[in-house]
This record gives structure tokens, C-alpha cells and sequence, in this order.
């Protein structure tokens, strides 16, 4: 009985001393482990609070200069397109804001606005390769020849290029006697609308790029259709600029990456991706200035872009420069 009773109270006091081993333990613990989780919160606070405080503060600079470059735009870009005519172009996606804003800068910079084309989804859809070549091989003069290498969106931009803006100053604002067949037979197909008087040509043109990047499996393409039509207006015309907005992450259907990466391209259709600042759209009335003397750029924060702005606004166009830019 006497072993028994031992054993019985060796076990208890065992237990008993592992549970005051683990109460005194744990209140010991306690105490440090709660004080560095608090130091750690208010710190993580303060942070919070000085990261709020930065936000606060650029944001408010960012408004600040937003609304001088505002105030002043009118003086910036006074004149620097004066006697030119620009043709509008809007794609699926496109903010119709972003036009509206920089219709209002182009007004400011003296150009004559001739009118407004706006692509469908229709006009990118591969599917529909075949109706566009259909299209393009009925209305076309028979001495516009294609390469064998181009596509059916290079050849349909080269006969809307042709028909709505001209290299030849003087015919700027004079119609084009092909063009009303040709847009109204875009038109009848759904691959496009227009508005305003686009068939009395334009000497440039602004194209505006989807705020997102197209998705799916045919985001490519559609991007590369829309590269295409922006570097037939530019060889049609005196000069295109392509703007939009910078995306975050660099994506296949991005039509401001594509033109960048598309290196013939870059060389001759300029791009803008601030089209959403103030001082984005003073740069496309500079980027246009810039296509009129032959040259081209890319512009913005956004990946590809070389500079904010062009450093050369001169708009005098070089003596060469008479086939695009």
C-alpha cells in the first residue's frame, strides 16, 4: 500500500509540476510576446501613417501641376497646328473622355478637327479576314498594288488611308472622290462609323488605343491590326500619333507596347501613353509637330517610352518629308 500510495503521488506531483511548469511558462512568455506584438503594430501604424502622408502630399503636387499645366495649355500649344486638319480615330475600348480631352487641346493648338472614324470590333475580328479582303479588293484603284507580305488589315488601312488624309498640304480638307464609297461601304459592312466631314481629307491623324489590353486568344492579333492601321494613316498622311494610357504590366494585346516593339513601326507612328495628364496631351500636339518635321517618338512612362516629351517641337516640315513620317 505504502509503494502504491508513492507511486500514486509521484505521478500527481509529475503532472502537477508540468502544470505549473506550463502556467509559469506561458505567463512568463506572455507578457514579452504581447509587448513586441504591440511594438511591432505601432510601428506598422506609423509607417501606414508617414506612407499615407507621402500619398497625400504627391497627390496633392500631382493636382497642383495637373491644374497649372491646365491653366496653361491653351499658351503651350497656341498655333503650333495651325492650317492642319486631323482625323480622329477610336477603337474598341477606347476612353471617350481621353477624345474629348484632346479634341479640346488640338481646338486650343489651331487645327480644324475633320471628323471622327470608329473602328468596330467587327473590323479586328480575324474571323472576318475574308469580307475585308472581299472590301478591300472591290473598292480599291486599280493602281494600288499590294505586297505579297501584307496583311488584310495593312492593306484595308492603306485604302482607308488613302481615301481620308493626304501628304499633299494643299489637298488638306478637299475631298477625296473615292472616299464616299469607301466609308460608306465600310459603313453598310459594320466594320466601322464615322461623324463629321472625314471625307474632306486630313493632314494627321490621332488614333486612340483600348484603356485596356485586349484578352483572349486573339488579343494579338486584334493589337496588330490596330498597329496597322495606325502605320497606314501615318504613311498616308503627314503623321499619326497613338495614344492611350501606360499599362502596368506588358501584355500581348497592348497596342502602345506593339507599335513600340513593332521596330519599322516605331520609326514612323509616334506614341503617347499620359493621354489620361494634362501634360499628355500637350505632348500630342507636340508629337504631331514633331511627325510634321519627319520624325517620330515615343513618349510617356510607360515601358518603351524614351522620353516624357520630344525635345524638338519645331512644326517646320523638312523638305523631304512629304510621304508620311
Amino acid at each position: 500500500m505504502i509503494d502504491f500510495r508513492y507511486h500514486l503521488v509521484s505521478i500527481v506531483a509529475i503532472f502537477l509540476a508540468l502544470a505549473v511548469g506550463i502556467v509559469l511558462g506561458t505567463t512568463l512568455l506572455q507578457e514579452p510576446a504581447v509587448k513586441s506584438a504591440q511594438e511591432l503594430t505601432a510601428q506598422l501604424t506609423k509607417t501606414k501613417e508617414e506612407l499615407r502622408a507621402q500619398i497625400d502630399t504627391l497627390q496633392g503636387r500631382e493636382a497642383g501641376n495637373d491644374s497649372f499645366i491646365t491653366s496653361v495649355t491653351p499658351d503651350l500649344v497656341s498655333g503650333d497646328l495651325a492650317g492642319q486638319r486631323v482625323l480622329l480615330i477610336e477603337t474598341p475600348g477606347s476612353s471617350t473622355a481621353a477624345r474629348e480631352s484632346v479634341q479640346q487641346v488640338l481646338d486650343q493648338a489651331g487645327a480644324e478637327i475633320s471628323g471622327r472614324v470608329t473602328l468596330t470590333e467587327k473590323f479586328l475580328d480575324p474571323k472576318g479576314r475574308g469580307v475585308l479582303d472581299g472590301l478591300v479588293n472591290q473598292l480599291k484603284p486599280v493602281n494600288m498594288v499590294f505586297p505579297a507580305t501584307t496583311t488584310s488589315w495593312d492593306r484595308a488601312a492603306t485604302l482607308l488611308a488613302s481615301a481620308l488624309v493626304t501628304t499633299d498640304q494643299a489637298q488638306g480638307g478637299t475631298p477625296n472622290t473615292a472616299a464616299a464609297d469607301v466609308v460608306s461601304t465600310f459603313e453598310t459592312g459594320g466594320l466601322l462609323s464615322t461623324e463629321g466631314e472625314v471625307t474632306k481629307r486630313a493632314t494627321l491623324a490621332v488614333m486612340f488605343a483600348p484603356e485596356k489590353a485586349y484578352e483572349g486568344e486573339s488579343a494579338e492579333t486584334q493589337a496588330g491590326a490596330l498597329v496597322s492601321v495606325a502605320d497606314g494613316f501615318d504613311v498616308g498622311g503627314m503623321g499619326t500619333v497613338l495614344t492611350g494610357m501606360a499599362a502596368t504590366t506588358a501584355l500581348p494585346g497592348d497596342v502602345i507596347s506593339a507599335v513600340r516593339d513593332e521596330g519599322e513601326v516605331s520609326k514612323r507612328v509616334s506614341t503617347v501613353d499620359t493621354v489620361d495628364m494634362p501634360l499628355g496631351r500637350v505632348v500630342i500636339v507636340y508629337s504631331l509637330r514633331e511627325q510634321l518635321a519627319g520624325r517620330a517618338g515615343q513618349y510617356g512612362v510607360g515601358k518603351g517610352a524614351s522620353a516624357a516629351m520630344p525635345v524638338e517641337t519645331s512644326a517646320t516640315p523638312s523638305p523631304t518629308a512629304t510621304s508620311g513620317s
